[in-house]
């Protein structure tokens, strides 16, 4: 349910009924991993979804029935060869759910509550939900907030025990620490269905132009925490990028001095002037960040690199620029040029090759690459000669 927590806080917090359907195992290909979530309210409204539509209406009936009934469910839908007009995903896989009703009155929808809008602000949580072994089986939750501490992180109970509680607990930190979703088992068999989020990504944007505020728009949605940064109070103003978490008025390079980074970060220099993005990029090619890219054409990147290993940055530090930004989208406006730089952030932390899908043979799920929660995978730079090649670009054949 984590996967929708912004519209099922607005939910909780307008007092509406709902229950909510959460993939919890995928065997073969589905279009939904793990974590994936419908809603349905006590009117029939929906949020989410889990499978592109195949199953939506069957499972739309689900949440109904659970919100009814007040007890939560599994199901399961598969092909079924003596049925087929049963329920299915149409590429043949098989998905299980769990359909959790939270009622206005239900004793776990305050714990449910705290978690969605927790996610919603940005907090770091994991969840977990006893995974029910019948009709009208177990129904309990437990929530842990890591930043709250050890001693009162965690609030709830599974409804087998403390000693379950205590086990459940210290199996899913595990998982969560890598932002994951998934089942824990406990002993004597009972399973518990665990959602990890941490806090958000961040996204540093040097650079008040419009490109940026076009970047800002598309950022958000993929889970990042955006913040822009000019030295140019004119420009660097919250109205000119209502998208963005932060504002900064400061030198990037001043500005990224005072940050922490991680591997999970971003950097996107826009700023087209090496006053600002040559000793912008030193700093962020030296740090952790996952993604570094740098806006300009080939003549600015050619004299850009120049510039930094004059400025002391090594062949190595240089192979991790993305520049010039982007996949080759033929982009020109400010709006496809942030697509382009999204796809390409996409791409390398999925672990994508950015070539088109059409005749390439390409898996179209990077099923055991890192999830979204998780560090950048490297698909090479275009400037580092030790990254492997990517797949040809598909050719057009005559007919």
């Amino acid at each position: 349910m984590l996967d929708i927590a912004a519209e099922l806080d607005a939910w909780c917090r307008e007092g509406r009924a709902f229950a909510v359907a959460t993939v919890v195992a995928v065997e073969g290909s589905a279009p939904r991993r793990p974590g994936a979530a419908l809603a349905v309210d006590e009117r029939g409204r929906t949020l989410g979804g889990v499978s592109g539509g195949c199953v939506e209406g069957a499972l739309w009936e689900e949440c109904r029935a659970a919100l009814a009934e007040g007890a939560p469910r599994l199901v399961r839908y598969a092909a079924d060869a003596a049925d087929p007009f049963a329920p299915a995903l149409t590429c043949g896989g098989t998905v299980d759910l769990l359909v959790t009703p939270v009622a206005a009155g239900a004793a776990q929808r305050p714990l449910l509550a705290g978690a969605v809008r927790a996610v919603a602000e940005g907090r770091a949580v994991t969840l977990l939900r006893a995974l029910p072994e019948g009709p009208g089986g177990d129904a309990g939750a437990l929530l842990w907030e890591p930043d709250a501490g050890e001693g009162n992180g965690a609030r709830g109970t599974l409804g087998w025990g403390a000693a379950a509680d205590r086990t459940a607990l210290a199996r899913a930190r595990a998982l969560a620490e890598r932002g994951g979703t998934g089942i824990v088992r406990l002993p004597g068999g009972r399973r518990v269905w665990v959602e990890g989020r941490r806090a958000p990504a961040r996204l540093l944007i040097f650079g008040a132009v419009d490109f940026a505020a076009a970047l800002a728009r598309v950022a958000g949605p993929l889970g990042h925490r955006v913040t822009v940064c000019d030295a140019r109070p004119v420009f660097a103003t919250a109205e000119r990028f209502p998208e963005a978490a932060e504002v900064v008025n400061d030198w990037p390079h001043r500005y990224l001095d005072t940050q922490r980074l991680t591997a999970r970060d971003a950097v996107c220099v826009l700023t087209h002037d090496p006053r600002f993005d040559v000793p912008a990029l030193v700093r962020a090619l030296r740090g952790p960040a996952g993604y570094v890219g740098a806006m300009g054409s080939w003549r600015t990147h050619e004299d850009r690199l120049r510039r930094l290993r004059a400025a002391g940055l090594g062949e190595a530090q240089l192979a991790r620029l993305r520049s010039p930004i982007g996949l080759d989208l033929g982009a020109r406006t400010p709006a496809e040029t942030a697509l382009a730089i999204a796809a390409e952030m996409v791409a390398v932390r999925r672990g994508g090759s950015g070539v088109p899908l059409t005749g390439s043979g390409l898996p179209i799920h990077r099923d055991g690459g890192a999830s979204a929660d998780c560090q950048w995978a490297d698909i090479g730079s275009p400037h580092d000669p030790a990254a492997p090649a990517l797949p040809p670009h598909p050719q057009p054949r005559a007919a």
